[in-house]
C-alpha cells in the first residue's frame, strides 16, 4: 500500500463533500486562556455518526466498484468506525459485517445495530478481532475496510483538516489524537503544503504504542490498554506509521487524569460534549506538552459519542 499524497485527499473531498458534513470550527475565550494560544476546534463530533470517521468510511465505500460492493463490507471496531461503515453501507445499500470487542461503549453497539449492520463481539484485543473478522468475511465475502491502515481510509480522514486549514489559514500547529493514526496521517499529508504548519500528535500515557514508534523509528505496538480514551486503544499500522513518520512533527503524550480534566472542561465552559478521545488533544494544550512557540493552534475535535451513564469523573 502506498503513502496517500495531498491529491488523494483533495480527490476523497470531490467525492465524500456530499455526504458528510463541512463541521463547524468554534473558539472559547476561556479554552484559550487556559491553553495560553488561540485554539480553534475543527467539531468532528457534529459530523455524522458524530465522529471523523464517516469521511473515511464514506471515502473508501463510495470508491467501491460496483462489484466489490455488491457483497457487502465488514470491519473490526470499538465504535465509531463501526458506526460510520455502518451507515455508509446503508446510504450506499449494501450490507455491513461488524467485528466489536465485547467492552465497547453501549452507545456505539446501540448506534451500529441502529444502521442496520450485522455485530460479532470479540474480546478486546487486536488478535482477537483479526481472527473474528477473517472469519466473517470467508462467511460473506465482503470487502474489508480496515479501520485506519488503508489509503482509502487515511484520504477520507485528511478532509477534516483540508477544510480547518482553509478556513483557517493563519494556523501555526494542527493538533490530532493518535490510536491507530489514520486521523493523525490524514491530518499530516493534508498540511503537508505549508511547510511552516507543524503537526502534532497525542495519544494517552496508558496507550503510547504511537510515541514509543515514533521516537524509536520502528513499529512498537502494545498488547492491551484500558485507557478511557476507548477510540485509542488500537496500535499503529504500516501504512500509518510510514504517514507519520514521514508528515507528522511530533508526538506527545497525557495523562488519564488531564484527559478527565480536559474533556470535563469543554462540557462544562464550550456547552459540547465530546468524548474521551476528542479531549486528549486539548489536555496536551491545557498542561502546556506541546514544544515551541504556538499561537494559533486547530484541533481536529474527533467524535462526541458519550455514554453518559459511565462519564469518566464519576467512576469509582
Amino acid at each position: 500500500m502506498q503513502v496517500p499524497l495531498l491529491s488523494d485527499i483533495r480527490t476523497a473531498h470531490k467525492l465524500v463533500r456530499t455526504h458528510v458534513h463541512n463541521t463547524p470550527v468554534l473558539t472559547s475565550r476561556s479554552l484559550n486562556s487556559a491553553a495560553g494560544c488561540r485554539v480553534f476546534l475543527k467539531c468532528e463530533n457534529f459530523q455524522k455518526v458524530g465522529a471523523f470517521k464517516f469521511r473515511g468510511a464514506s471515502n473508501a465505500i463510495f470508491s467501491l466498484s460496483d462489484g466489490e460492493a455488491r457483497q457487502g463490507v465488514a470491519t473490526h471496531s470499538s465504535g465509531n468506525h463501526a458506526q460510520a461503515v455502518a451507515l455508509a453501507a446503508k446510504m450506499r445499500g449494501i450490507p455491513a459485517y461488524i467485528v466489536m470487542p465485547e467492552n465497547a461503549p453501549r452507545v456505539k453497539v446501540n448506534a451500529v445495530s441502529g444502521y442496520g449492520a450485522n455485530i460479532t463481539f470479540c474480546e478486546s484485543t487486536l488478535q482477537a478481532r483479526e481472527r473474528a473478522l477473517d472469519r466473517v468475511v470467508k462467511e460473506t465475502g465482503a470487502t474489508f475496510i480496515h479501520p485506519y491502515n488503508d489509503p482509502r481510509i487515511i484520504a477520507g480522514q485528511g478532509t477534516a483538516a483540508l477544510e480547518l486549514i482553509e478556513e483557517q489559514p493563519d494556523l501555526d500547529t494542527i493538533l490530532a489524537p493518535v490510536g491507530g493514526g489514520g486521523l493523525l496521517s490524514g491530518t499530516a499529508i493534508a498540511a503537508s503544503g505549508n511547510p511552516d504548519l507543524n503537526v502534532v500528535g497525542v495519544e494517552p500515557e496508558e496507550a503510547d504504542d504511537a510515541f514509543q514508534s515514533f521516537q524509536s523509528g520502528r513499529l512498537i505496538p502494545i498488547e492491551h490498554t484500558e485507557t478511557i480514551a476507548d477510540g485509542l486503544r488500537t496500535s499503529l499500522g504500516d501504512l500509518t506509521f510510514a504517514c507519520i513518520r514521514n508528515h507528522a512533527d511530533e508526538i506527545v503524550t497525557v495523562s488519564e487524569t488531564e484527559i478527565k480534566n480536559a474533556m470535563r472542561f469543554v462540557m462544562e465552559r464550550l456547552k459540547i460534549v465530546i468524548e474521551a478521545s476528542s479531549a486528549v488533544p486539548i489536555a496536551a494544550l491545557m498542561n502546556g506538552k506541546v514544544n515551541g512557540t504556538i499561537q494559533n493552534v486547530g484541533v481536529i475535535v474527533s467524535g462526541g459519542n458519550v455514554d453518559f451513564d459511565r462519564l469518566p469523573w464519576n467512576d469509582k
